[in-house]
């Protein structure tokens, strides 16, 4: 898949009512070598800057996720890998706050707080035409496909 179908197939995922971060994970569930639903379960609780915190943005969380796939530290003794995965995680988050001026979910939806309530909002037209995340969606997972694809070259 190139970059432009994965930024489509997020911002798709988000449409269909995902959250920020599963639209991005999922994504990329054959990098990260998981079935859709299994990646939905993982990043269910990320969403809304995590769990509604507004917090990190879910989609930098998942860009985070894949970066584990890509660029993997499971060997606790292994310092050179977890600089590596650390690196990585970095180079996605500098990215995403170029792009976007910050990395934090109150912060790109403009709230001067997070709403105080773990209750998702109802996905109304309404809903998608006041938010980003669609298109904050596509972006990451654009920052992720870029990357994948370079380092293919």
């Amino acid at each position: 898949m190139n970059t432009d179908e994965r930024k489509r197939l997020a911002r798709e995922l988000f449409e269909k009512g995902y959250n920020c971060c599963q639209a991005v994970a999922m994504t990329f569930s054959d990098v990260l070598d998981m079935e859709p639903e299994q990646v939905a379960r993982l990043a269910s609780g990320f969403g809304g800057g995590m769990g509604r915190m507004r917090e990190v943005c879910g989609t930098v969380s998942g860009m985070t996720m894949v970066a584990g796939a890509i660029c993997p530290a499971s060997d606790v003794s292994d310092k050179a890998a977890k600089t590596a995965n650390y690196a990585l995680v970095q180079e996605f988050a500098a990215s995403f706050r170029e792009q976007n001026g910050s990395i934090i979910c109150r912060e790109l939806l403009g709230l001067s707080r997070p709403e105080g309530t773990p209750v998702p909002q109802d996905r109304t037209p309404e809903y998608y035409r006041k938010r980003p995340c669609a298109e904050l969606c596509a972006m990451a997972a654009g920052i992720v496909a870029e990357k994948l694809e370079s380092m293919n070259r």
